[in-house]
C-alpha cells in the first residue's frame, strides 16, 4: 500500500472529519507526507476551528 494513501475505513469519525477539513484547506498533502506534527499552530488551530464548526452544523441539522 502507498505510504501516502489514507484508509478512511480504519479511521474513527473524528479522524475522518479531521482529514476532510485538512483536504478542504489544502493541508492534506502536507499531513500525508510529513504527519500531523508538521503543521504549525495556526494550521492546527484552523483545522480544529473548522472541525468544531462542522460538528455544530451537523448537530443543528439533526435537531431541525
Amino acid at each position: 500500500m502507498d505510504e501516502n494513501k489514507v484508509d478512511f475505513e480504519k479511521m474513527t469519525p473524528a479522524e475522518r472529519l479531521k482529514y476532510e477539513v485538512a483536504e478542504e484547506i489544502g493541508l492534506a498533502d502536507k499531513v500525508r507526507q510529513y504527519g500531523w506534527r508538521s503543521l504549525t499552530a495556526k494550521e492546527s488551530g484552523r483545522i480544529g476551528g473548522l472541525m468544531t464548526k462542522k460538528r455544530r452544523e451537523m448537530k443543528q441539522d439533526k435537531k431541525g
